[in-house]
């Protein structure tokens, strides 16, 4: 088959989502999970008419086995069918058994096991008694932010305001007689919250965290708060036409990125100012308001109540490369992820240090984008700092080193495959961290060319029959194997049927409309360019 046709389809069709902003919003899938925490929500807060909208839209996309999956597209899972069933009042079980099978499908990551049990109390399918829901340690929001990755907080770094509403709905509900110093924190830690709410009213601008929160302050008797009712304005502003809602308003700094990585040579000069403005201004210029995270980083989205974090501050860096910007723009960025390194070499995802939780511990895929980003910027850096970035560079081989499996290839922390049977996705890590171990000397960093040797014999293994059309194409890029499966895949450039692929182990399956155009389109233009 033809590949300048399909580069050519793909192409405009990537361009013609660009708006005139200088960026791309993209399309997360509806997520059933988001859908039944919001309408359980703004039932909670009257508002039923929106909530029985929702409500409606769950009943039409139940999964023939009676249960949901967090995507339309997800076969059905534990935690979506459970939420989904409080949210709609239908039966869940035996109280006792539910609320162990909770505890232990999430171990000791408390972030999602609490909230979902904190709903199933609200909901009454948990009986009345609230010491099935561990009780979080809301009065430690007070201490000074530097010393939460010593507290042992049983949340990831950024789940500050469920660790806050939902620790408040469980003492009201049971309080501790030996904790009776949290009386007189309340208002405290409302203010709090009230202090690192965003504008929009959505905490990290997702339907999910800002649900959990409504209903639990709402339950601790704090329905009239301005949190909840800015909480309550973001669920209605959010809902799409047919009553449901996305995981998270919208990916925009992230598919801009990559889009541009795509792109490349194929961008006018209004265009690419327009990005790279866009880009620029999106870059976080004071320290986040719950993370703490230093300025300098992006987050995932355009709007403020997104997080910085580790991958999207490199694909930002990766992408104003390729656009070019004054240095000192890069230099933020780049001093951010050398601070944000763990001791391990590896890239966590929003904070230094807060390595127990999954969120939060160093991963490969991240690591290997720090790597990519570094090696591109060196020329433009001084002396100094390219000594710097040059180290870090060196720890996180060693990393990658030791995260490597023995049949060679690396496991993503953010993406999975619903196909494999421990739901991960080597196929995308393992592409990641070889686009960056490409972009190395190997004279100075030597270690990568056995690293990269197993990992291309490890993807010769790799079934193309198994992977989605995003894997196929990060497959096809690197290697040139699978180049036809891809042009069948996407019908020569102009069919991109989106996987569900991220936040596997948290159950979070979304699908987002722009990954299979970019990747087919940026891994076709690889495969015109070995060619000749």
């Amino acid at each position: 088959m033809e590949i300048d046709p399909a580069i050519q389809n793909a192409r405009q069709r990537l361009l013609a989502e660009l708006q005139p902003a200088g960026r791309w919003e993209g399309e997360l899938s509806p997520s059933a999970l988001a859908t039944a925490v919001a309408s359980f929500a703004l039932k909670s807060a009257g508002r039923t008419e929106l909530a029985e909208r929702g409500l409606q839209w769950l009943r039409e996309h139940r999964n023939a086995d009676g249960g949901w999956g967090d995507s339309p597209e997800s076969p059905s899972n534990f935690t979506t069918t459970l939420l989904c069933r409080c949210a709609l009042d239908l039966e869940t079980g035996d109280p006792e058994k539910l609320a162990a099978e909770i505890l232990r499908f999430y171990g000791e990551d408390r972030t999602f096991s609490v909230p979902i049990l904190t709903m199933c109390m609200l909901s009454g399918k948990l009986g009345s008694d609230w010491s099935v829901v561990p009780q979080l340690p809301f009065e430690l929001a007070v201490f000074p932010h530097k010393v939460y990755r010593f507290l042992n907080l049983p949340v990831v770094s950024y789940a500050l305001p469920a660790l806050i509403a939902i620790g408040l709905v469980r003492h009201r509900h049971k309080p501790s007689p030996l904790a009776f110093h949290r009386n007189g924190l309340v208002g405290k830690v409302l203010g709090i919250l009230r202090g690192i709410q965003p504008e929009s009213g959505g905490f990290l601008e997702a339907a999910p965290l800002t649900g959990f929160v409504a209903m639990s302050l709402i339950g601790a008797g704090q329905g009239d708060h301005p949190v909840v009712q800015n909480a309550i304005g973001f669920l209605e502003e959010t809902v799409r036409g047919d009553g449901s809602w996305p995981i998270d308003v919208n990916l925009s700094t992230w598919v801009t990125s990559l889009a541009v990585r795509a792109l490349e040579g194929d961008l006018s000069e209004e265009r690419q100012t327009a990005i790279r403005n866009h880009l620029v201004q999106t870059q976080w210029r004071e320290e986040h308001p719950f993370t703490h995270a230093e300025p300098g980083g992006w987050g995932w989205t355009n709007h403020q109540g997104g997080v910085p974090d580790a991958d999207d501050t490199a694909a930002a860096l990766i992408a104003l490369h390729q656009l070019g910007c004054e240095t000192g723009v890069a230099e933020q960025g780049i001093l951010w992820l050398l601070n944000l390194q763990n001791r391990d070499g590896g890239m966590p995802t929003f904070c230094r240090g807060w390595g127990k939780l999954p969120f939060d511990r160093s991963c490969p895929d991240l690591t290997a984008h720090m790597i990519r980003a570094f090696s591109l910027w060196r020329d433009a850096m001084d002396e100094n700092l390219w000594a710097a970035m040059f180290d870090s560079i060196l720890v996180g081989i060693e990393y990658l080193e030791k995260e490597q499996r023995p049949d060679g290839s690396w496991v993503p922390l953010w993406f999975g495959s619903q196909s494999h049977p421990e739901h991960e996705n080597p196929v995308y890590g393992t592409c990641r961290v070889l686009e960056a171990l490409a972009g190395l000397d190997e004279g100075e960093f030597p270690k990568a060319a056995t690293m990269k040797a197993r990992a291309f014999q490890w993807l010769e293994t790799v079934r193309l029959d198994d992977l989605g059309l995003e894997e196929l194409a990060l497959v096809a890029g690197l290697t040139g194997k699978g180049v036809d499966e891809l042009l069948e895949k996407t019908a020569q450039g102009t069919q991109f049927p989106a996987s569900p692929i991220g936040l596997y182990f948290a159950s979070l399956w979304y699908s987002e409309k722009l990954y299979p155009l970019i990747f087919a389109l940026e891994a076709l233009k690889r495969c015109k360019e070995r060619d000749g």
